[in-house]
């Protein structure tokens, strides 16, 4: 029984880190899109702000997420980040595939 219970512990550790590590290759992958849209021209540098503006406050909400738990995020927090990871990807694709170019 004491097995159990330290593999589950050990399980949900590596889980807890993984979700993590998730967030963090968002966050990455996100903002080489944008830096990806602004070489080629597909963002204009209005787009390009206001992007790089969300992706601030987002990264913010994080920090300040982690913060208030020790380090950790909950289920909850982690499933509004995928959220609002959801919308700014949305957001990016809109603004390099709209009429606009620099």
């Amino acid at each position: 029984m004491k097995r159990l219970v330290i593999s589950l512990m050990g399980a949900a550790m590596i889980a807890s880190t993984m979700q993590a590590g998730e967030i963090w290759n968002r966050r990455e992958n996100q903002q080489d899109r944008i830096a990806q849209g602004v070489r080629s021209g597909q963002l204009t540098a209005r787009e390009t702000g206001r992007l790089e503006n969300k992706e601030a406050n987002l990264n913010r909400e994080i920090r300040n997420d982690r913060r208030n738990d020790n380090g950790h995020l909950t289920a909850g927090e982690r499933a509004q980040i995928n959220r609002q990871q959801n919308r700014l990807s949305g957001d990016i694709y809109r603004d390099k595939h709209n009429a606009y170019r620099q």
